[in-house]
């Protein structure tokens, strides 16, 4: 179960992030953000050696707040050939030195991400220790394709991220081929499922104090 340590990281994430995302194709600010926390959740790892966040943070520097979702991992060593990847290294006041990544290159987050469409994964609290939240929904349908997945490929999309995974199936094969779009611009409401095998929904919060809902990812059959 996540285990959240009341402590200090150095420099912040918002401090991180405000450096991160005017470099990335999705951000639709026309300078320096200016960030809030807005929302999220986590997710854990098996093997508990890699913090994984869904964060929201919400940018308030243009005309209208524009609320990004940025999902985040947490090492306590670089990970190999994702050098492109790195957000930054912060001082974490309990763990030390830790390096912190986009997390759609991140394998373990693609694993369980993966994990949660097929309910396999239970998200938990963005802030508490060892509690669920039930608040984030999910649904997959059609024919399970269960873990392991390998992450194959990841491309940025309009407003989007997309994960490709190939993921085992039950004969032993890995013909399950499968897209995981990441959700990077925040939109209340259902959004656009249509065509899709399933999707993530969970809430945040708009400058005002409203509490919104929304897709934060889809999966879906990958092209041939």
């Amino acid at each position: 179960m996540a285990v959240i340590h009341r402590t200090t990281l150095t420099p912040s994430k918002m401090e991180l992030l405000t450096s991160w995302l005017p470099a990335q194709a999705w951000y639709e600010g026309g300078g320096r953000p200016e960030l809030t926390k807005a929302g999220g959740f986590r997710l854990d790892d098996p093997q508990g050696e890699v913090g994984i966040e869904f964060m929201v943070v919400t940018d308030v520097s243009g005309e209208r707040p524009v609320s990004y979702h940025v999902p985040l991992t947490y090492r306590g060593a670089p990970l190999e050939g994702a050098d492109h990847a790195l957000v930054g290294t912060g001082e974490h006041g309990v763990l030390g030195r830790r390096w912190i990544y986009d997390g759609t290159h991140d394998p373990v987050l693609a694993a369980q991400l993966h994990a949660l469409f097929q309910g396999d994964a239970e998200p938990q609290a963005q802030s508490v220790s060892n509690t669920p939240d039930p608040s984030v929904a999910r649904s997959f349908t059609g024919a399970a394709a269960p873990n392991p997945v390998r992450l194959t490929a990841v491309a940025d999309a309009p407003h989007a991220t997309d994960i490709v995974v190939d993921a085992a199936t039950a004969d032993g094969g890995r013909d399950g081929r499968l897209t995981m779009r990441v959700a990077r611009v925040l939109r209340p409401g259902d959004g656009d499922v249509a065509g899709t095998r399933g999707h993530v929904t969970a809430g945040w919060r708009l400058p005002d104090g409203a509490e919104v809902r929304g897709v934060f990812a889809v999966i879906a059959d990958a092209p041939r």
